[in-house]
């Protein structure tokens, strides 16, 4: 497996995943607490992209930029390469009116993965400033179980149903509760097996 190349020089895979983790919450927390999350551009792929920036801005040169090759999870293949930026014009034109609105796109963001690397955890914050705009809500995803929320979003392509009754249990209208946000950031990154740091102790 190669090591992506990163800003930080580091040549070890466990290394970088700690830094990674370390370094991109800390952002997710200044994020929140300098009120900059306001000036994310919601529902766009260039709002999803000044997410990934903030977060991984220290770590990747590609932070915020289109990946340029084709990847897969598992089984899975995400978007070609050749009709990604395609496939990101549809997202952005997608509405966002209503809850299954909201997951589809959602779902459509997440078939795309526009980035390199660190794809779900900017996301997931996209998608709850999409939920806190367009309805009040956010999702709390500490009430969302790991294996549940994978596998559902591993079958959301075909069948997105499961998605949307486990997400929409877990909606909250507590939009703008700083634990709650914290909180959320160490389920996000939990899903993707980075659980060394506690957000709100960094």
């Amino acid at each position: 497996m190669t090591i992506l190349k990163n800003k930080l020089g580091i040549k070890y895979q466990a290394e970088l995943n700690r830094e990674e983790e370390r370094i991109s919450k800390i952002n997710a927390k200044r994020l929140f607490d300098s009120g900059d999350i306001s000036g994310i551009e919601v529902g766009t792929f260039k709002g999803l992209k000044q997410v990934h920036n903030y977060l991984f801005g220290d770590i990747y040169e590609f932070a915020g930029t289109l990946r340029d090759v084709n990847i897969s999870k598992g089984n899975f293949r995400f978007a070609p390469l050749m009709y990604l930026e395609q496939s990101l014009e549809f997202i952005d034109k997608m509405p966002q009116n209503t809850f299954d609105e909201i997951i589809e796109k959602y779902v459509e963001m997440n078939i795309a993965h526009p980035f390199r690397e660190g794809n779900g955890r900017a996301t997931r914050i996209w998608l709850d400033l999409i939920l806190k705009k367009e309805l009040g809500k956010v999702i709390d995803w500490n009430n969302v179980d790991k294996n549940d929320y994978l596998s559902a979003m591993e079958r959301s392509p075909v069948k997105d149903i499961e998605i949307k009754v486990l997400l929409k249990n877990a909606l909250t209208d507590k939009i703008n509760e700083r634990e709650l946000f914290m909180k959320g950031i160490d389920a996000s990154y939990f899903y993707e097996g980075y659980s060394e740091f506690k957000t709100e102790e960094l």
